[in-house]
């Protein structure tokens, strides 16, 4: 390992919790609700950021964070990109919202366009949530039908028809004939939410291919992550995906790929990758460089659905910041240098990370896992073999295991996502994954998941 990389990460993190952090965070809840914007970042009072360069977080204390987290998983080229803050710099200074379209909204969804013909057409957005909304919208529009079906746990957004079942557990993730449940995420959803949404297996073809042959002709679509972060990051199986198609093709039901996080795997996104031949593809995270941005693409007969030339469309899809300026030339930018050389290079790193850390457990004796394709990985502290998300589901023991790790890395000075998870960005060389390696592998064999 680089011992310089290592004593970057040495200013440890221990009492994270004091100084200029803990007072931000005691000065928040005072007008924020539970002392934090996202729910999703939330481990504990967390270190306030004060700057990002590359791979690294400058926190308020001073403290030197690795950051493996990279905003859940969009900035790719970690922080403060050169190419991004110039364009940037040059798009304020002409302005940065016009109610008028820009000739670089054009230049983004051409960019896009050039990766593959599923993304023939785009529409922009603001989110990854309000993406997957407009694609459900789009194929309702197209269908004339409104129930839809996703896979349990996966995680699209917080419109609430794709958060049913987002966190069933072993308790009410069963309904009475034995299929996934439709479950609520939060207290007050409709009863017809849950109606009309239907939940499929991430890993049992033969249970997916009878709830879509009964369930089928009702669905104006079905939403799919082919590596879902929430389902263990697993790549979803072939059988499975084939279930799927065969029924969108059957019944007429539009097929969303939902690659808000998987498109980074290569440079036409994960559904070449998977043999998916989708209607509508949603977007966000990495085409935005570290700005809101979501978008939804598909072919033209396809995205027609939001054609507003001819006076009111099938379906409206609009917004006041939509490909704003700003977002639209940090995404282009990204995109242009990542390309395939850059991708291919930080999947190998992916592959690196992934094996030092599987030959590191395996050494040490502990029961556990590191999942995940290209650039993304994802820890699991058991035997199990991880096929999807009741698999990955953590009991008691492990979730605080987890949690100890994820609190243990963070006083190291390695920033992963609370559930362990994280995702590489370009800046990131060998020293960086060695060191990530090295020190998750000592955690994870320090803080074990202790018999129930």
């Amino acid at each position: 390992m680089n011992s310089s990389v290592h004593s970057k990460a040495g200013a440890s993190l221990l009492g994270h919790n004091s100084s200029r952090s803990s007072a931000a965070f005691l000065r928040e809840t005072e007008v924020v609700p539970g002392g934090s914007m996202r729910q999703a970042s939330w481990f504990g009072p967390p270190p306030y950021a004060a700057s990002g360069s590359g791979c690294w977080i400058v926190d308020v204390d001073q403290r030197k964070i690795l950051d493996c987290a990279n905003n859940f998983f969009s900035l790719i080229h970690g922080h403060a990109f050169a190419p991004v803050v110039e364009a940037l710099g040059e798009m304020l200074r002409r302005g940065t919202a016009f109610g008028l379209p820009t000739e670089v909204e054009i230049e983004l969804a051409e960019t896009l366009a050039a990766r593959g013909p599923a993304l023939e057409q785009t529409r922009f957005c603001n989110s990854g949530s309000e993406a997957v909304m407009h694609a459900i919208k789009g194929a309702r529009g197209l269908t004339d039908r409104h129930r839809i079906a996703k896979f349990e746990g996966c995680y699209h957004g917080s419109y609430d028809y794709i958060e049913v079942s987002l966190e069933s557990s072993p308790d009410n993730w069963d309904d009475a004939d034995g299929n996934p449940a439709s479950v609520g995420y939060t207290r007050g959803v409709a009863p017809a939410v849950l109606t009309d949404t239907v939940i499929l297996p991430y890993d049992n073809a033969e249970l997916c291919e009878a709830i879509l042959r009964r369930e089928g002709p009702t669905l104006a679509a079905v939403i799919l992550d082919p590596h879902a972060s929430r389902a263990g990051m697993m790549p979803m199986s072939d059988d499975v995906i084939q279930v799927v198609q065969r029924a969108c093709h059957r019944d007429g039901i539009m097929l969303i790929c939902d690659e808000v996080i998987c498109f980074r795997l290569s440079p036409r996104g994960a559904h070449p990758i998977f043999n998916i031949e989708p209607d509508f593809v949603t977007l966000a995270k990495t085409i935005g460089g570290g700005l809101p941005v979501g978008a939804v693409s598909g072919p033209r007969d396809r995205m027609s659905v939001f054609d507003h030339t001819g006076g009111k469309p099938r379906v409206a899809m609009g917004g006041t910041f939509s490909a704003n300026p700003m977002s639209m030339v940090a995404g282009l930018e990204t995109l242009r240098h990542y390309d395939g050389d850059q991708i291919e290079r930080l999947n190998r790193l992916g592959e690196r990370l992934r094996k030092l850390v599987s030959d590191g457990l395996a050494a040490g004796g502990v029961a556990g896992s590191i999942t995940g394709m290209g650039s993304l990985f994802r820890l699991h502290l058991t035997d199990r073999k991880i096929t999807g998300y009741r698999s990955s589901y953590p009991n008691p023991a492990e979730a605080a295991a987890l949690k100890a790790i994820h609190g243990a890395m963070l006083a190291d000075g390695i920033l992963l996502t609370p559930n362990c998870s994280g995702a590489l960005s370009t800046p990131m060389t060998e020293a960086e994954i060695d060191l990530l390696a090295d020190r998750l592998v000592a955690h994870t064999i320090a803080c074990p998941v202790q018999p129930a």
